[in-house]
């Protein structure tokens, strides 16, 4: 019987196919806005990520290493580092100001790590490759 990981998984490389690179630092942002911190984003959704670059064929170690970079600048709209930074500054209020104005870096360096993460992957390097 098939883990809900693995459903999920396989769910999600039917619908992106080998487009997923581009969406899986996009989940990591996801998960760092969702719970405020790279480390709880990375335990959501790190198995996730490995089981359908598994089911792609995808290096693994790379996506993982996307979802894991995705989660770090996700840390730039992450609702709770946003509040601290406006209660340590005074600018209580501009929190969603704030959000809406880190929302572009973070889409335009989510694009650079998959241009370059994505180089890669089309260039064949695998730093563990499948047995």
């Amino acid at each position: 019987m098939a883990s809900m990981l693995f459903i999920m998984a396989k769910g999600i490389a039917d619908l992106a196919g080998n487009a997923f690179v581009v969406f899986s630092p996009l989940v990591g942002v996801l998960g760092a806005f969702m719970s405020g911190s790279n480390t709880v984003s990375n335990t959501l959704f790190a198995g996730l990520q490995f089981e359908t670059a598994t089911i792609l064929l995808l290096p693994q170690v790379l996506i993982v290493a996307l979802q894991n970079m995705g989660g770090a600048i996700g840390n730039m709209v992450c609702v709770n580092n946003v509040v601290a930074a406006c209660a340590t500054t005074g600018t209580v209020g501009n929190e969603g100001k704030i959000i809406r104005t880190n929302i572009v870096p973070c889409v335009i360096y989510c694009a650079i790590v998959v241009i370059v993460v994505g180089g890669l992957i089309v260039a064949g390097f695998n730093p563990y490759p499948l047995p």
